[in-house]
């Protein structure tokens, strides 16, 4: 018994040099992709929005209303 143990740490040391080859090249190259398009697609949506002047939300407030700058408006109700 003790000399096939032997024989096999022999063969398990030998066998420590692991590479990711093929396999992990590509899963890596499929991330790196994806992460491309998510870029993008973040960029896109970034252009889409448009900040507010300072003076837009006072300036188009209806005589009487209860905004302030900064606050959203509050929802109207039906009547």
């Amino acid at each position: 018994m003790p000399l096939t143990f032997g024989v096999l740490a022999a063969a398990a040391r030998a066998s420590d040099n692991v590479t990711p080859g093929l396999l992990g090249f590509v899963v890596f190259a499929v991330m790196a992709v994806a992460l491309v398009f998510l870029l993008k697609s973040m960029n896109k949506q970034f252009r889409k929005i448009t900040p507010k002047a300072e003076g837009t939300s006072t300036a188009s407030a209806a005589p009487g209303s209860k905004t302030v700058p900064g606050e959203p408006p509050e929802p109207e109700t039906p009547k």
